[in-house]
């Protein structure tokens, strides 16, 4: 049996970040894992979506340049350099428990590799900083070598965790990617996707449901799936996986932080 923690979309959050695996017991006061993560008695799974913070104020809250305004060079290079500080921090927690850690390719993450979308909010801010053509900072190779090697999915058993959704085209985040509304809409329009996979239980990001993390239930009461972006909420979710067992799922919770 382990104890998965799943933490959701980061966008450069990092504060609230570090505070969810605090408050799971998931990093010692060095930025290491703890013991039970060295151990793999629990699995930390990040669902994607490390770079590119949602607002101008959660840019402002990352530089210290408030009012953010990513025309100006100083704080889009500010807001490349603060990413890329806590991206390394990070990618030494990772390297410290990598059978034990595990962090999921968001087409964020994926954008910043390969800068051919160029992604923004609702509100009209684009996320240009990793964006070398348009006045913004090229990802240092190490970083680059790390996040390139970060899987689409993590599959355990029937229990699933990815970025957007079951559906394999939404681990590809290509044209059809974004052309498709059903990568934000599929949780409330089709979750029976979910069972149709085969899965006993799966985990996912990429869009925030609303009012904390989702948890989708079937009509027998069953729990199918979660929602987890949530990380602005200060929620994260664990289970209870036992993938021998006749019933492999033996808890689910949503833990305020």
């Amino acid at each position: 049996m382990h104890k998965f923690i799943a933490i959701g979309d980061i966008h450069a959050d990092w504060d609230t970040f570090w505070d969810a695996l605090r408050a799971a017991s998931c990093v010692d006061a060095d930025g290491l894992p703890t013991a039970p993560v060295r151990l793999g008695r629990y699995q930390v799974v990040l669902i994607g979506d490390l770079v590119h913070p949602k607002s101008p104020q959660g840019y402002a809250r990352l530089t210290g340049c408030d009012p953010f305004d990513m025309n100006d060079e100083d704080h889009r290079l500010i807001a490349a350099r603060e990413q890329v500080r806590q991206l390394e921090k990070l990618q030494r927690y990772h390297e410290a428990a990598p059978h034990a850690v595990h962090v999921l390719l968001g087409n964020h993450d994926h954008a910043v590799l390969d800068p051919r979308f160029v992604l923004g909010t609702s509100g009209g801010l684009k996320h240009t900083e990793f964006d070398p053509e348009r006045g913004g900072l090229m990802l240092p190779p190490h970083l680059h070598t790390w996040m390139s090697r970060f899987p689409r999915e993590l599959r355990v058993g029937g229990l699933q965790f990815a970025h957007v959704s079951p559906l394999p085209g939404h681990l590809y985040y290509d044209d059809l990617f974004y052309s498709d509304r059903s990568a934000k809409t599929w949780f409330r329009e089709t979750p029976e996707y979910v069972g149709m996979a085969g899965l006993v239980f799966g985990v996912y990001g990429h869009t925030r449901p609303g009012e904390g993390i989702l948890l989708h239930r079937t009509e027998d009461g069953q729990p199918s799936f979660a929602i987890i972006d949530a990380l602005a909420e200060r929620e994260y979710l664990e289970l209870l996986y036992d993938a021998g067992a006749e019933h492999p799922l033996r808890g689910v919770s949503v833990v305020p932080f």
